[in-house]
This record gives structure tokens, C-alpha cells and sequence, in this order.
């Protein structure tokens, strides 16, 4: 039903079962990871079970894999990435190895950066044998409480997860994962949000996040790519802007798509027409998608395209 969509949309509902806890005077999301909260916290001694800040939730001690143990403390005025991890995940092994390249190139630029590994492994030796190859922090292992607390906090729901937080445990950005692969030499760090993307094989995991404003252009015709980011950059700031002064997150992610296989791919999914350019949203988790095809592509229809979706004013079409 449209109420359905309306509440996966507003709430970033990628799976089920799914349990979001919002404040009913303010509608404001408390907690985004019910389910964990009520597994680890069956007595409600915690309710109301808002979000606490990280210097709380991390607070005790850390280790080394050389066996040094330091307090959380340590982590203060630095950049954080909380790395969500396990060793019996393959995406996980592969994405280590590149972490701990751009572990050290931003360590050596001077940077006061640190990683915190949060272990998803079934047991210790596991546990340990993976932290062996990690030149970086750790929650215990015997620690689960304080895992699973964190877990809790950014609403894990799938590994791996890089969390990127500024020195003052407030999150940058919590895509680390398409940020390290994208920017292997880590120019871009701490990797703040772009309004826009060009949509690529490894940011493109992001579509299934929630509704997405995806325009498709001739990537053949030289500069056709920028010029529709720069079309399309002020609305998508306008609306970042206007759902941070709520604080909340904005409702749409932005994207342009050029010609490449995995463009091809997603068109093909979608079930898309080959027009370029195409302003679409897609909304995979809803599998509903909103398509304009028009010759040109001006900033004013982007912007009443846009508008009339959040008003939901656009007839879905399925996907």
C-alpha cells in the first residue's frame, strides 16, 4: 500500500523483520535496531533506548594484537572508523586488506585517524587470527556486551561496515566502505558526503539504502556526466540542508549513471528504456520506480520531479 511505501521510504527499511523505535511526541527515530535492543535488553532497563554518544558506548578498555590494552580514551580528538567486521566473510577479508593500505597512507600524511574493529566472528581464535593482520584497535572480544552495543548504535545490518565519525564521535559518513575502494589513495579523506554521485560498481550498493534520484545520460559525449552533477548538485543540497535542520536524514540519495555494463545491468533490472537522458527514482527495497522521459533535463523539471515525489504526487510503476 502507499502508506506502506511512505513508512519503508521515511524510515530506510532495506529488510525484515525490522523493529524502529520513534519518540511519539516528536516522531524523531530513537532507536533504528529494535530487534538487537530487545534480544540484549529483554527487561527494558535501558528504555527508552536512545542513542547515546560514542565516547559512552565505546567507553573501557582496547586492545592491540600484540596484546597492549588501552583505554577508549585513547580514541578522543581523533577521527574514528569503526570498522564492522568478521573473518569468515570474504567481502570482509578483501575489504581489510585495502583498509590497512589506506590505514597507513593517512597515518603517514599526519592525520589523526584511528580504527576500531568490532568483531562479528564466531569465536575467539577466529577472532584472533583476524586481528593478527590488523594494525589497528579492537573491542574485546569477550566484550560482547559492548559489541553488541555498538552494533546497536549505527544499526548494523549487514558486514562489512565502516563507519567514518569526526574527532567528535559524530558520524561523517557511514558508506567507509565505498569511500576506501573509491578513494584508494585516500585524497578525499575523512570522506565527507558528496550531494551527488556518479553512480560506479562499488558505491552502487547505496541504491538499495532507500529511494534514489538516478539520472542516466550518454556518457559518450564528453563533460555530458559532470554537466548533469552540476545540474542537479543545488536541489540535492537544498534538500540535504533542509532535512539536516530537522535532523533528519534527507529522503533521497542522488546519483548520475553514465553508459558502462553495470549501468546496462541496472537498466535491465528495472526495467528501464535505453532514452538518455532519463530522470528516474528508484526505490529498490520498495521495487518501485518513477520515470520521467523527457528530451531535456532543466533543472525546473528535476526540481518539480523531485518535489511532486516527496509530496507523493508520482504514480509508482513496479520494478
Amino acid at each position: 500500500s502507499l502508506l506502506q511505501l511512505k513508512l519503508w521510504n521515511k524510515y530506510r527499511v532495506s529488510n525484515i523483520p525490522s523493529l524502529i523505535f520513534i519518540d511519539a511526541s516528536t516522531g524523531k527515530v530513537v532507536c533504528r535496531n529494535g530487534l538487537l535492543v530487545i534480544r540484549d535488553d529483554p527487561e527494558g532497563l535501558e528504555f527508552p533506548w536512545g542513542p547515546k554518544p560514542f565516547s559512552e558506548v565505546v567507553a573501557g578498555p582496547l586492545l592491540r594484537n600484540n596484546g597492549q590494552t588501552l583505554d577508549s580514551n585513547a580514541l578522543e580528538g581523533s577521527h574514528v572508523g569503526v570498522y564492522f567486521s568478521a573473518h569468515w566473510c570474504p567481502p570482509c577479508r578483501s575489504l581489510t586488506r585495502v583498509l590497512v593500505e589506506s590505514y597507513r597512507k593517512i597515518k603517514e600524511a599526519g592525520q589523526k585517524f584511528e580504527i576500531l574493529f568490532v568483531s562479528a566472528d564466531r569465536s575467539e581464535d577466529s577472532f584472533k587470527q583476524y586481528f593478527s593482520e590488523m594494525p589497528w584497535v579492537a573491542v574485546p572480544y569477550a566484550d560482547e556486551a559492548r559489541r553488541s552495543r555498538l552494533n546497536r548504535l549505527y544499526g548494523i545490518q549487514g558486514i562489512p561496515t565502516l563507519i567514518v565519525l569526526d574527532s567528535k564521535g559524530d558520524v561523517i559518513t557511514r558508506q567507509g566502505r565505498v569511500e576506501v575502494l573509491n578513494d584508494i589513495e585516500c585524497r578525499e579523506f575523512p570522506w565527507h558526503p558528496k550531494p551527488v554521485l556518479e553512480l560506479t560498481d562499488s558505491n552502487a550498493v547505496q541504491l538499495n539504502e532507500g529511494p534514489c534520484l538516478v539520472l542516466f545520460v550518454d556518457s559518450e559525449d564528453d563533460g555530458e556526466s559532470e554537466a548533469a552533477k552540476q545540474l542537479i548538485q543545488p536541489i540535492a543540497e537544498k534538500i540535504i540542508a533542509k532535512y539536516k535542520a530537522k535532523e533528519e536524514e534527507a529522503p533521497l540519495l542522488f546519483f548520475v549513471a553514465g553508459e558502462d555494463d553495470m549501468t546496462d545491468s541496472l537498466r535491465d533490472y528495472t526495467n528501464l528504456p535505453e532514452a538518455a537522458p532519463l530522470l528516474t527514482i528508484l526505490d529498490m527495497s520498495a521495487r518501485a520506480k518513477y520515470v520521467m522521459d523527457v528530451e531535456e533535463i532543466t533543472p525546473e523539471i528535476v526540481e518539480a520531479f523531485v518535489s511532486d515525489f516527496l509530496a507523493d504526487k508520482l504514480k509508482p510503476e513496479p520494478i
